[in-house]
């Protein structure tokens, strides 16, 4: 990260076993908020899971992974959790887009958060991982719910699509989050191709810092 100019970012943290990392994070001052994978078909036993990640470790972000349970993120098992979430103030994320290993696609299509946002306006939602091939798709979400954004995490910036990058250049300044999914993808390959996006200097200035730095409340 130092080598790469990279400031901080979100660190993923074993939602059983929080300690370790979150410790391991507390030494370098604020340079990470912690976000955990939680597994919604759990039920309660998620929401309690979700309240100790908050309350005891400061976590900023929960995270749901739908081609994990084969259920989309409108289904009822995420209900609860999108409750608890709006409840302690802290930002919500499910995977979109066709994921690449050989796992079902249909379930982390962007659409089905149309319901969800209609139901849960105080939730604050990412689509992480961005939306290939439903970028279109995605964008008229972003444009349509305050507090719907996208993190482009485990996508390398250069093979953006155009249309995305417009989004960003215009109406979308606010709403689209840099993010490496790093060890799988390397620090110094993304920043390098983010920074050489055709981005106006204040649109790029949000992609990289701006709006992570508000939606997950860093300090600094």
């Amino acid at each position: 990260m130092e080598a790469s100019g990279i400031g901080g970012g979100l660190l993923t943290i074993d939602a059983s076993n929080p300690a370790p990392m979150a410790e391991a994070a507390a030494q370098y001052g604020g340079r990470f908020l912690l976000s955990a994978v939680v597994d919604p078909t759990q039920g309660m036993g998620a929401v309690r899971t979700v309240e100790r990640l908050v309350k005891d470790w400061d976590v900023r972000l929960i995270r749901m992974i739908p081609f994990l349970i084969n259920k989309p993120p409108n289904d009822k098992v995420y209900y609860p959790v999108y409750a608890k979430c709006v409840e302690l103030g802290v930002a919500a994320s499910v995977t979109t887009g066709i994921p690449g290993p050989p796992m079902p696609a249909e379930p982390q299509r962007p659409l089905y958060l149309d319901e969800v946002c209609l139901f849960f306006p105080d939730l604050v939602m990412v689509m992480a991982h961005g939306a290939d091939p439903w970028w279109g798709e995605a964008i008229r979400l972003l444009l349509k719910y305050p507090n719907l954004f996208m993190m482009t995490s485990a996508y390398l910036p250069k093979y953006l699509p155009q249309e995305l990058l417009q989004f960003m250049n215009t109406r979308g300044q606010d709403k689209v989050m840099f993010a490496t999914d790093f060890p799988f993808l390397p620090f110094d390959r993304c920043i390098e191709t983010a920074r050489g996006l055709d981005l106006r200097p204040a649109a790029l200035e949000k992609y990289l810092s701006g709006n992570a730095r508000r939606v997950f409340r860093f300090a600094n």
